[in-house]
């Protein structure tokens, strides 16, 4: 029997919340991921992303590839004691940076040439040694190697590289092989076009997976055409998988996303955010480094139990930010993480309940509203 496995508890429409179940662990869906890209959530320890109530990580392929090495990590014992995180972890394949870093380099059928954006050397990143990679490191969940052009694109662009990304993934999947204890994931591409997402997920099904992920989204096309996308690639998937759109993104872009099927989400923005002095907060995103800020003795939040809201209040956040202090990073990417993972919580527990349509119109009510009055 699997150590892997989903199982689905409640619906409401297409919403669902469940289980994955791994040997470190059991996800609860839908679930976020935080993003440890180089084997660290930024600004945070890995108690303290546990203590937000993350159930599994984010690592990627290509940071941790080039440094501090996969080998190295792999005879320090693995990612997870490396980092001191001993829950699940999601390793990303490193085709994101094949859009990302297009600058830096050379894509071909074998693979893709990268100039190494900390020293200029030059690496040859294919599928087999994006699995043999994740193998090193360790991870419980990975992704096959995909590629996929940033939005917006032509469709003879988007048909070339999702027919490429296919290729790769029965790739991988061989490369993959038989791993007890952790699972592969493949990746649909298709941009915005439907019939190229019905392709291509016709292709991921004929090869087998252990889940499923939505990819090429979230890459310039905007929240409407993300959607409009979300109301087909879902249910093109195994109805019995978990299915991970990568990526994604902001609060509301996350409710609409579970809304229309989906059980797993990754993104940078709550760590990135809290690094750059924005708060996200259940009446939208707050900027502290804003002068309004500069006397207000109230929390950012009221009704939030993290750290930052409990004992500081918005004048010394937004001090602290203009001082230039370490404490800002850390006390906002806390904040965003818990309320991301709230955000998380309450759609389990509203899917769960049947209240799921009344939770969503309470969620958009209140970020209508916007923000506290200032003093």
């Amino acid at each position: 029997m699997s150590s892997f496995s989903f199982d689905i508890h409640a619906r409401a429409g297409r919403a669902r919340t469940g289980t994955i179940r791994t040997t470190r662990g059991d996800i609860r869906t839908p679930a976020f991921m935080p993003v440890g890209t180089a084997g660290t959530v930024k600004a945070m320890l890995p108690e303290s992303v546990r203590a937000t109530g993350a159930d599994i990580l984010l690592g990627n392929t290509y940071h941790l590839m080039l440094r501090p090495g996969a080998e190295r990590v792999a005879r320090l014992g693995g990612l997870h004691r490396f980092m001191n995180w001993e829950r699940p972890i999601l390793t990303d394949s490193g085709g994101f940076q094949v859009m990302s870093l297009a600058g830096l380099r050379k894509l071909t059928e074998d693979g893709v040439t990268f100039a190494s954006h900390i020293d200029g050397r030059r690496h040859l990143l294919s599928p087999e040694r994006s699995m043999e990679i994740q193998r090193l490191l360790g991870s419980d969940i990975v992704m096959c190697f995909d590629e996929c052009p940033a939005l917006p694109a032509s469709d003879d662009v988007v048909a070339r590289s999702m027919r490429l990304s296919m290729r790769w993934a029965a790739r991988s999947r061989d490369a993959f092989g038989d791993r007890p204890g952790h699972a592969l994931f493949g990746i649909q591409q298709g941009g915005t076009n439907i019939e190229l997402r019905a392709e291509s997920a016709e292709a991921l099904r004929a090869i087998g997976f252990d889940g499923y992920a939505v990819g090429g989204l979230a890459v310039g096309e905007g929240q409407a055409e993300m959607f409009r996308v979300l109301d087909h690639a879902p249910g093109m998937l195994p109805e019995d998988r978990p299915r991970y759109l990568m990526g994604v993104g902001k609060p509301d872009d996350i409710v609409g996303a579970v809304a229309r099927g989906i059980d797993m989400m990754d993104c940078v923005l709550p760590s990135r955010s809290g690094r750059t002095g924005q708060a996200w907060t259940r009446r939208g995103a707050v900027n502290v480094k804003n002068a309004r800020h500069a006397d207000d003795p109230r929390p950012l939040d009221a009704d939030c139990t993290c750290p930052a809201c409990r004992n500081y209040s918005r004048a010394y956040l937004h001090h602290v930010f203009r001082a230039g202090e370490i404490i800002s990073s850390m006390l906002l990417t806390w904040h965003n993480l818990h309320y991301f993972q709230e955000i998380m919580a309450g759609m389990r527990a509203a899917i769960a309940a049947g209240t799921f349509d009344d939770w969503q119109a309470g969620f958009h009510a209140l970020r209508a509203g916007g923000d506290i009055e200032p003093l």
